[in-house]
């Protein structure tokens, strides 16, 4: 079957270890499934697959994707939860110690079919298409668990959103902005600044800038490169969400201002099952649309993870099957 995988890891240059090619079907072990994929979408965890972060090299070659929507083996339309949670755990499967995502230790997505958990699997609304559903499960997952699980953000609070662009970041403009939350956003390109306020953003600024007032929370995915300024940004008794570092690690934690100022930093990865199933059937009604960047072929995967390389995106890509 057709799929994109790491065949090689590179740091410096991701692409060069990626494959796209006849690879063989997925071992399908007891209490797990098979979906026949129609849509997937990319995920920055899959260039870092790439670079050699998270993904073992005794791995290889992985099947890269953790987000797909597809029809099971009994013919129903379904999106796939990626966190894969490890024999006996119940409950939040993000605080299982020993959980994975597909494409670490199980071949992910980006394939024809894959196999999955039967748990993993969540009925998908006919309402909602299949490449706006591949959309959910990591980056529209991670923010609106950000937003309304970590932050409890509520209608009339202010939120700045770091990096408007990414796939986690225009994914909490739009879920902000429908639940009522007063949005603002960051981005070092104009053009996307005046896109975030085409999404619903209140109000956006250069990477950095003085805010006209302090925020009650920060989405935080950049890292490094906006770590202090999010801080900075917060009102005694803000919190501070991240889930990623794009940008490198921090380079100080900024201790004084943090339990002077009573701050609360928070970490979040991806989401639970159970979150996935309300953001599925926040957007089958309508409330909210994923935002797609482009749409290709799963065999032009290299286009798209070329354009998140270059940081060119707004918005998500989806492959096709």
């Amino acid at each position: 079957m057709l799929a994109a995988y790491a065949a090689r890891q590179n740091p410096e240059e991701p692409l060069a270890g990626l494959e796209v090619g006849e690879v063989p079907e997925p071992e399908v072990p007891q209490g797990w499934t098979t979906v026949t994929v129609r849509a997937a979408s990319l995920n920055h965890h899959d260039l870092w697959s790439l670079r050699g972060v998270g993904l073992r090299a005794e791995a290889l070659p992985m099947v890269l994707g953790c987000d797909a929507a597809g029809i099971d083996e009994d013919g129903e339309e379904v999106v796939v939860h990626g966190v894969v949670a490890s024999d006996g755990w119940s409950g939040d499967e993000t605080l299982d110690p020993k959980r994975s995502l597909l494409s670490e230790r199980h071949p992910g997505t980006f394939s024809e079919r894959v196999a999955v958990p039967r748990h993993n699997l969540i009925a998908k609304p006919a309402a909602l298409s299949f490449e706006h559903a591949a959309c959910l499960p990591t980056a529209w997952l991670t923010a609106y668990r950000m937003l309304f699980t970590r932050a409890a953000a509520a209608p009339g609070s202010t939120v700045l959103v770091q990096g408007a662009g990414g796939g986690v970041a225009t994914a909490a403009i739009v879920l902000g902005a429908a639940a009522g939350i007063r949005v603002w956003a960051t981005s070092r390109s104009e053009e996307k600044r005046a896109r975030a306020l085409e999404l619903g953003a209140d109000r956006v600024f250069e990477p950095g800038a003085r805010l006209p007032e302090r925020v009650d929370a920060v989405i935080e995915t950049v890292g490094q490169a906006t770590w202090a300024h999010s801080l900075r940004a917060l009102k005694p008794g803000g919190a501070l969400v991240v889930s990623g570092a794009t940008s490198g690690d921090a380079p100080s934690a900024e201790l004084k201002r943090t339990f002077f100022l009573q701050l609360r930093v928070l970490g979040s990865t991806m989401g639970s099952r159970d979150e996935l199933a309300r953001l599925v059937q926040l957007c089958a009604s309508g409330a909210v649309t994923p935002l797609i960047d482009s749409t290709m072929p799963l065999a032009a995967a290299r286009d798209g993870f070329a354009a998140m390389a270059s940081g060119e995106l707004f918005g998500k890509v989806v492959f096709t099957v």
